[in-house]
């Protein structure tokens, strides 16, 4: 089964920095419907202006996961990390036990970016940070950034959480094959781009939910970006 939620229908929170869009009830977006896919339980789609960000902030026992679209993002965290994650790559929270930090761009051009929250399957973890470049190469095929799958890849950021992220690029006219694990469930966006999924025609940055289906062929319709979490069902 193959189920969309249009951009057009996603939460939306917007004052004079931020422009988001929620794909799960978050802050004051709440819809009964749309409360996680397995352990996912946040995809925000944020756009940051220039100079602006989240200032300190805590978070408790769940994995925060940033893919960066467009521009940058600078991390400061309460352990003393301080960073900077570009377009194309990922940070990794473990908020563990309990963690303080701010998101700030400190570019002089709006962030766009995905942030996606996992609940781990272990309690009471260190919390820590990470961040790692990608080859940003990376056409017409899925590559694994985060996993905390039982046998992940050994180049991903590592996930206290059963599931990963993983995301690439599609042209136009070509195709990708992604296989989806019995009991799991996918849930991707086109960051970029139109495509079609098992023959159904996706939105640029709608949210698309994948279950009992063994594997998926995503079309390019047009030259897509494509962020996709696997998580258990």
């Amino acid at each position: 089964m193959i189920e969309v939620q249009p951009f057009e229908a996603l939460g939306r929170f917007q004052n004079e920095w931020l422009n988001a869009r929620h794909h799960f009830s978050f802050g004051h977006y709440h819809d009964p419907a749309r409360m996680n896919v397995g352990a996912l339980r946040v995809w925000n789609d944020d756009e940051i202006a220039p100079g602006k960000g989240f200032d300190p902030h805590p978070h408790r026992e769940m994995e925060i996961v940033t893919y960066i679209r467009e521009g940058a993002i600078t991390h400061k965290d309460s352990l003393g990390n301080v960073g900077r994650t570009e377009a194309g790559d990922v940070q990794v929270m473990h908020a563990g036990t309990g963690i303080v930090h701010a998101e700030y761009n400190m570019e002089a051009t709006p962030t766009r970016l995905f942030q996606i929250w996992l609940v781990p399957n272990k309690a009471r973890v260190a919390p820590g940070w990470g961040t790692r470049e990608f080859p940003k190469e990376r056409s017409n095929a899925l590559h694994v950034l985060a996993d905390g799958r039982d046998t992940p890849d050994s180049t991903a950021l590592p996930l206290y959480a059963d599931g990963a992220v993983l995301a690439g690029t599609v042209q136009a006219g070509q195709s990708l094959t992604q296989a989806i694990g019995r009991g799991r469930i996918a849930y991707l966006v086109a960051a970029t781009g139109r495509v079609r999924i098992n023959g159904i025609d996706i939105g640029t940055r709608d949210g698309v939910t994948v279950r009992g289906e063994e594997a998926i062929t995503i079309e390019g319709v047009e030259d897509a970006e494509i962020v996709l979490v696997d998580v258990a069902a």
